[in-house]
């Protein structure tokens, strides 16, 4: 209960999600679990705002490209009512890891580049000779 309160990366704060509940209406989710909302009036501009809520980890990378163009006002309609065409030499998305997470160098690599000797030697830029 307490992430829920004070933490915004994991998901949405309580205040937020009473904020967008009280103010816009459910569009729909996409595979990754996120909710997509959208504002039932029109603000000052004219525009309605957009909201996602994400499911586990904010990490904007898990917006489908389909999602994002609405998300953006690219595109008018949501994609549970006109589903995005990818063309054939696109490839869906996949999110972003955080380097943590995504180990790139294998580990014989790294173990290798560990014992490795140093290129140039190590000096004491205080112990110069004169």
């Amino acid at each position: 209960m307490l992430k829920r309160i004070f933490s915004w990366w994991n998901g949405a704060t309580i205040g937020a999600l009473f904020d967008i509940k009280r103010r816009g209406a459910s569009v729909g989710e996409d595979e990754h679990g996120n909710h997509y909302y959208e504002e039932r009036k029109p603000s000052l501009d004219g525009r309605k705002r957009r909201w996602v809520i994400y499911n586990g980890l904010a990490e904007g990378s898990r917006v489908s490209p389909d999602w994002h163009g609405w998300m953006h006002h690219t595109v008018e309609d949501p994609p549970t009512v006109a589903p995005f065409k990818l063309k054939a030499w696109k490839s869906r998305t996949f999110p972003i890891l955080p380097a943590r997470c995504a180990r790139i160098a294998p580990k014989a690599a790294s173990r290798a580049a560990a014992t490795a000797r140093p290129r140039h030697p190590i000096t004491n830029p205080g112990s110069r000779s004169k």
